[in-house]
């Protein structure tokens, strides 16, 4: 028998540069839209405002700015923020996931392709107009408290604008998109055969979906927690147009810092302890979906070996 001769090292090599051209795009990318960008705000957070024309200075370093940032009114807020992001992803996939299964096993090929097509159809729009558009629902005036009016659901004028509540309605309309596609994909990929072998050994529906749906969903899932949740901490626009006040963020607190009181060594300093506490919700998730793979895992270990002492 012969052996088969390995690849020589000079086409090896070849092989490896070419790989390495392809990545170059990628590694500017994230070199000059996060590395330098996240460099200098992480620059700036260890400056001081001198006086009230000057924008920063980085003369003397400290962190004082990261003493002044984590007040309570900052921890309020930021606090506030992360309600709203937990139960607007929480939402999301509440919401997205059984719309991501209908398209991928219930509709028919060519009938998929035009769902799709809907669900992405508010990001043909500008964010910020959609955001407007919410506004304009929701406002006193607006169309949908006279409806209410009309059918008897209220007596006066709707009070939902410029309330939390508000905010968590436009947040979820906005991110919603971003749940579906990755949910969408990872359904669509299944093996749709594995529910039918579940079904023809006995399994109901609710241990398919245990057993089978969910663990191959898994990655899509994940992925569509963390781009609901990564953006939507960093929100400005929705709780600028429908919070106010009492529905305001962490994104708002960063951006008046910036441009209303000129402090930019204060903005840094709230913005690098927003992306911190992202990273730690971050990696949480890792650690979460990592026990929730290992413990379905062993309950469908648990749930073979009661099948083979049944047949036994």
């Amino acid at each position: 028998m012969t052996a088969v001769a390995a690849p020589p090292q000079r086409a090896r090599r070849r092989f490896t540069g070419s790989v390495g051209l392809l990545a170059l795009p990628i590694a500017a990318w994230l070199v000059f839209f996060f590395i330098v960008p996240f460099g200098l705000i992480l620059w700036y957070s260890f400056g001081e405002k001198p006086s009230l024309y000057v924008t920063h200075s980085n003369d003397v370093l400290s962190l004082a700015r990261y003493v002044e940032a984590l007040d309570p009114a900052f921890l309020t807020t930021f606090w506030r923020t992360t309600q709203i992001a937990i139960v607007g992803t929480a939402l999301c996939l509440l919401i997205g996931f059984p719309i991501a299964y209908w398209m991928a096993v219930k509709l028919s090929p060519r009938a998929r392709g035009i769902v799709l097509a809907l669900v992405l159809v508010p990001y043909w729009t500008n964010f910020l107009v959609r955001t407007i558009g919410w506004q304009i629902t929701l406002s006193p005036e607006g169309f949908l408290s006279d409806f209410l009016n009309a059918v008897g659901v209220l007596n006066g004028p709707l009070q939902v604008l410029y309330t939390q509540q508000a905010v968590q309605l436009g947040v979820v309309y906005n991110y919603l998109p971003l749940m579906i596609l990755p949910l969408y994909v990872a359904l669509e990929r299944m093996d749709h055969r594995l529910l039918e072998a579940s079904r023809d050994l006995g399994g109901n529906w609710w241990s398919s979906f245990w057993r089978v749906t969910i663990p191959l969903a898994l990655p899509g899932i994940m992925s569509g927690l963390l781009l609901v949740f990564v953006p939507l901490m960093g929100d400005y626009i929705t709780p600028s147009v429908l919070g106010g006040a009492s529905g305001s963020m962490v994104g708002q607190m960063v951006a008046g810092q910036f441009q209303r009181a000129q402090n930019w060594a204060l903005g840094s300093a709230m913005a690098i302890c927003l992306m911190l506490a992202i990273l730690l919700v971050v990696i949480l998730f890792g650690v979460l979906f990592k026990l929730i793979g290992v413990a379905l895992a062993r309950f469908r270990h648990l749930g073979d070996l009661n099948r083979t002492g049944a047949i036994s």
